[in-house]
Formats: structure tokens, C-alpha cells, sequence
């Protein structure tokens, strides 16, 4: 890429992050966008095909990189399950913090995603973390079951409320601006929240 272009495509990133910040996705302009980085519109579009498409390059990356540990997460979890299960290595979850240190390593883009995000196709970013959780769980139970667990029943509903309340709950310091070590500060908490929570409602 050229070395204008490069900086022409630097400009619009740094105005159209303070674009969705300010108005969000909904309300934001490729006008406004295209002013502050004084160049026209159909400039902009040289750059990005679309509004979205534009959102999206602030966001997706990060968000992907999220899924991603999130999926090696669930492998581990799983893995630690093979023979046998301690309620030890339970207490000692730590979800919640990891979660939290990536999101806070990039803060910006999460900031776009939690709190600026609707009227794009990651505004559901919540209910799809949320399936990927529920379906971690389900297989992670099944697995203490076959090994003799007694594991109690909870209702597919109230399953899927439980979960979403969780994860909705990893993302609050991000809407509320607390600093990286409130937050941390917090993630320890709600872990300790959460473990005790889940171990009363599940384990028998």
C-alpha cells in the first residue's frame, strides 16, 4: 500500500473509532467521518465498501482473537476432565480474569463492541458468546457424569439465563470505564461468584 494511502487509511480508523464512540453505529456519519480526515466521502469508500464494513474492522479482529482463546479454553477444560474430576481445580477458575485482561489489551475495540455496537451483526455478541458457553458446559457435565459425578438437572430456560448472566456480567467494567486493575479486581470476585453459584446449583 502506498505510503499516502497507508496514512489516508490510518486517518480514517482514528476518526471513525471516535465517529462510533460518540454516536454509535447507528448514528454515525461517513459524512462527519469523511470531514474529519478531509477528504470526500466516496474517498471513504475507496477504503471500506460499506458503514458495517467499516465497524467491523475496528472490532472483528479482536472479537475472533476472543472466540478463539475462549475455544482453546474449553479444549483445556475438557481435557482436565479425561479420568477424573476435582472440585479443587473448580474453586480455582480463573475464567473471568483471562477474559477480562484480553479485553482490556484492547480496550477500544471492545469498548465499540459492548457499548456501540447495535444495528450491526455484532450486536449479539452476548447470546452467541452465550451458545458457545452453554454447549462447553453441556459437554463438560456429560463428561462428570460418566464419571460418576452426580450433577443435578437445571431447566434448558433457566440454563440458558444463568449462562447469558454470566457472561453479560465479564463485560460490565468495560460500559461502567473502570480502570484495568478495577477490573481485574472485580473478574477475581466475580469468579469466586460464579464458582460458588454454579457448584450449589449443579453439584449434588
Amino acid at each position: 500500500m502506498p505510503r499516502d494511502k497507508t496514512e489516508n487509511h490510518e486517518k480514517i480508523v482514528a476518526a471513525a473509532y471516535q465517529e462510533f464512540l460518540d454516536y454509535g453505529f447507528t448514528n454515525a456519519s461517513m459524512r462527519r467521518i469523511a470531514s474529519a480526515c478531509e477528504m470526500s466521502v466516496a474517498g471513504l469508500y475507496k477504503h471500506f465498501p460499506s458503514k458495517e464494513d467499516m465497524f467491523a474492522a475496528l472490532v472483528e479482529p479482536t472479537y475472533e482473537g476472543l472466540k478463539k482463546k475462549y475455544e482453546q479454553s474449553i479444549k483445556e477444560e475438557l481435557g482436565s476432565v479425561q479420568d477424573s474430576f476435582s472440585e479443587e481445580r473448580w474453586d480455582k477458575s480463573s475464567e473471568s480474569v483471562w477474559v477480562t485482561e484480553y479485553v482490556y489489551e484492547h480496550f477500544c475495540a471492545f469498548k465499540l463492541l459492548i457499548c456501540r455496537s447495535k444495528g450491526t451483526r455484532f450486536e449479539n455478541y452476548v447470546h452467541e458468546l452465550a451458545l458457545m458457553e452453554e454447549e462447553s458446559t453441556r459437554r463438560y457435565l456429560q463428561r462428570l457424569r460418566k464419571l460418576g459425578v452426580k450433577v443435578k438437572r437445571v431447566s434448558q430456560k433457566e440454563f440458558h439465563l444463568f449462562v447469558t448472566s454470566c457472561i453479560q456480567a465479564v463485560f460490565l467494567p468495560v460500559e461502567h470505564d473502570f480502570s484495568r486493575e478495577e477490573a481485574i479486581s472485580y473478574a477475581k470476585h466475580l469468579d469466586q461468584y460464579n464458582v460458588a453459584g454454579w457448584k450449589s446449583l449443579l453439584l449434588k
